[in-house]
């Protein structure tokens, strides 16, 4: 048996919270935003730093987001997001997707972004989805796919970078190819009226390739990520110093073209 809860591989670390707070509803959840209506009530598990919640705040109004993370931390960030905002119809609360403290039939949209990827049970996420979602209404996710990322200039040491990523991820419990596995979870999870897409990232310009190469050369050296990679005994410092340096040389190339894909599920509950 899976066990429930893993590692949180990236942590909240300053160059990962660069990342999580670009992040917005029509960047990261496009494929969800024909579900959203005025006065429904969505439930945004793993939310992060807020960034797509209070996009999902502005567009259900009156309606009300609650949005839940298994970090303290980053909530505190999301609720000063909301404020800045205005948002006065979010909140707030700490649970664990395994087991989500709210009676079965509470929200009309139940969505999660990067977050099966990183759980140790991502069917029993979705069993948990299911049950807190009311018939006729939707549960969402969407999940990057490590192991299809693809970029141009193929420099192996963003070949090793990405093998290094993945085993970490994985002897922390999680599943970095989770997009692809979507369809399979909600399946297994008793969804039967499962809608499949597929969205990317994409990043070419300048000021893009600096921002992504940036945010993961410092990842990979400072962030949760580096020390589990040194504690599980998967990378040296020094071999982190290269994936790093692999990252900047990538940035610096002027013809440089990074893809990351996503699977997209949309489960309509009966």
């Amino acid at each position: 048996m899976p066990k429930e809860t893993a590692v949180y591989t990236h942590g909240h670390h300053e160059s990962v919270l660069r990342s999580h707070t670009w992040r917005t509803a029509e960047n990261s959840a496009a494929y969800l935003l024909g579900e959203l209506r005025p006065g429904a009530e969505v439930l945004d598990v793993g939310c992060g730093p807020g960034t797509i919640t209070a996009d999902f705040a502005a567009l259900v109004a009156p309606g009300r987001v609650t949005a839940v993370d298994a970090a303290e931390d980053v909530l505190d960030r999301a609720r000063a997001h909301a404020a800045e905002r205005g948002l006065d119809n979010v909140r707030f609360a700490v649970a664990d997707v395994h087991q989500l403290d709210f009676p079965d039939d509470s929200f009309d949209v139940v969505h999660a972004h990067q977050v099966l990827q990183h759980v140790g049970d991502p069917v029993q996420a979705l069993r948990e989805m299911r049950r807190v979602c009311r018939p006729g209404g939707v549960v969402a996710a969407r999940d990057s796919d490590y192991g299809a990322f693809t970029w141009y200039p193929a420099l192996p040491g963003l070949t090793e970078w990405q093998r290094l990523y993945s085993r970490v991820a994985r002897a922390n419990g999680g599943e970095p190819d989770a997009g692809r596995h979507l369809k399979s979870w909600a399946r297994r999870a008793g969804f039967t009226d499962v809608t499949c897409t597929a969205g990317t990232w994409c990043f070419a310009t300048p000021a893009e390739r600096a921002w992504w190469s940036g945010l993961w050369a410092d990842r990979t050296t400072a962030s949760v990520y580096a020390r589990l990679a040194v504690e599980g005994g998967h990378a040296t410092p020094e071999r982190l110093d290269a994936a790093a340096q692999a990252w900047r040389e990538w940035g610096a190339d002027e013809d440089a073209w990074f893809m990351v894909p996503h699977g997209e599920i949309v489960c309509r509950v009966e």
